[in-house]
């Protein structure tokens, strides 16, 4: 069974780093957000190793900050 908030929470970084680099401040910063909440969301459903995925996604976007 695949982790749907892991997988949208991948989703939502990749988006994150896409607008950090052509976005405006005020959309970067909406992006990073809702990157952060999927990556809560995703962080209590998932396993050990998706744990760890999520760790390596939390420090890109802290990157993007």
């Amino acid at each position: 069974m695949r982790n749907e908030l892991f997988q949208m929470a991948k989703a939502a970084v990749r988006e994150a780093e896409t607008m950090a680099n052509s976005a405006e401040s005020g959309e970067r910063e909406k992006a990073i957000e809702r990157a952060q909440n999927a990556l809560s969301s995703a962080y209590a459903n998932s396993t050990d190793a998706e744990r760890s995925q999520l760790h390596d996604l939390q420090d890109q976007l802290d990157r993007l900050s």
